[in-house]
């Protein structure tokens, strides 16, 4: 091996796509137990190494030289080995002051929290003193702060810094914390990177906080990891173009709308044109019920129809690369509106309400003024929930395109 990614596990990593597209062709991904890594450092039979959980710390004994980085920190994440030397790195604090700087949250002069006692969460007490932080205050489940001092005593935080693995996949859905809990808050960082965008980076955004998730960081320390192996730059143009290109590889493509908007059809012609699976999510709840959705409708009511709704959103909205197409009423619920987003980028699909379809669908029964007063009550719902707007009133070619720009455009941010 010349170069790879040690650890334990590895099976959701990046990494290796990543340094492809830098154009390292023999970075491995390499999960092996704590004798192997012992084995290999000892033997000093490859080039560059990146480090990640939980052998962080567990390598510096084995490496000549140490950066300043590591030493301050206490652990490495890139380790080069040159001239017979093996030198240690971290260049996961470059990555995080890069994407700090890139959500544009401000830490000089500010409370900072960072959630988190382990390898992370030093990494950001680095980065927060780095950038001249006024205070900064450690939360931890068994620590001197814990979450309920946190609200007690920190409520005036002013900058967050999620350090801990909670909300990251599979286990979506879920906040370490209760920003509302917070008011002072300015902005927040979360390093989980899937999914796209936590609770915790969602709730930010709801309030127009700067938040961002911790894909950009990935990229960054990738290509600073890159640098140390190859002795030369990397231009940070190539970083965005590989942060949009991996965004766009795993962000959903999901479709919210009035009923009849056309959702199933673009779905479709776009799932096809973008290469991804489709799934439509009122055919997944008739699976699931084993019964046509009026049917849902007519002997268990719609609540059981929501309620199973909800769990189809849940189910596919973790997962990456598809294209959703939602029923109409489904950003109506927040919990729904997490799930769709977390992963995905959500299009609202609008259609004039006269060419509105209406057939075998229960709620749009009333009639088009029945229709118009839905549009009206739904539009605050469809606003929050859509991160750009689609025409679907001429054809599905020209509504397609105008999606897949949109699209493209979204996942560079």
């Amino acid at each position: 091996m010349r170069y790879g990614l040690i650890g334990e596990p590895l099976g959701h990593s990046y990494s290796a796509r990543i340094h492809a597209m830098l154009g390292n062709a023999d970075y491995r991904l390499c999960p092996m137990p704590p004798q192997e890594m012992r084995a290999l450092l000892q033997s000093r039979a490859f080039c560059g190494l990146n480090v990640t959980i939980p052998y962080k710390r567990d390598v510096l004994p084995y490496c000549d030289v140490l950066s300043e980085e590591v030493k301050r920190i206490g652990s490495a994440n890139t380790l080069v080995h040159r001239g017979g030397a093996l030198a240690a790195y971290n260049t996961d604090i470059g990555g995080l002051l890069s994407l700090i700087r890139r959500a544009g949250v401000e830490i000089a002069g500010k409370k900072a929290v960072i959630l988190g006692s382990g390898g992370t969460s030093l990494t950001a007490r680095a980065a927060c003193e780095a950038l001249g932080a006024e205070t900064i205050v450690t939360v931890s489940r068994k620590g001197p702060v814990d979450y309920q001092a946190l609200y007690r005593d920190h409520a005036d935080a002013q900058a967050l810094i999620n350090a801990t693995p909670v909300g990251m996949y599979p286990n979506t859905g879920v906040s370490p914390v209760d920003i509302d809990r917070l008011p002072a808050l300015e902005g927040v960082i979360d390093v989980v990177y899937n999914p796209d965008r936590t609770p915790l980076v969602l709730a930010a955004q709801k309030r127009g906080l700067p938040a961002a998730g911790g894909l950009w960081m990935l990229v960054m320390q990738a290509c600073l990891a890159h640098e140390r192996f190859f002795e030369r730059p990397v231009d940070e143009n190539r970083a965005v173009e590989i942060y949009a290109a991996l965004r766009a590889e795993r962000l959903n493509l999901v479709l919210v709308g009035m009923p009849g908007s056309g959702k199933t059809t673009l779905g479709r012609a776009l799932a096809e044109r973008m290469g991804r699976p489709f799934v439509d999510c009122d055919e997944e709840i008739e699976r699931a019920a084993g019964m046509p959705i009026p049917e849902i409708f007519r002997t268990r009511g719609e609540a059981a129809f929501r309620a199973l709704e909800s769990a189809v959103i849940d189910k596919f909205g973790r997962e990456s690369g598809q294209v959703l197409a939602t029923g109409g009423g489904a950003p109506l619920r927040a919990e729904n509106v997490v799930a769709m987003r977390q992963n995905g980028m959500a299009l609202l699909v609008q259609r004039p309400v006269e060419a509105l379809a209406t057939d075998g669908r229960p709620l749009s029964a009333g009639g088009r003024d029945s229709l118009r007063r839905m549009e009206a009550e739904r539009a605050p719902f469809y606003a929050a929930c859509a991160d750009a707007r689609v025409d679907n009133s001429t054809s599905v070619e020209k509504a397609a395109s105008e999606a897949m720009r949109a699209f493209a455009e979204l996942a560079q941010q």
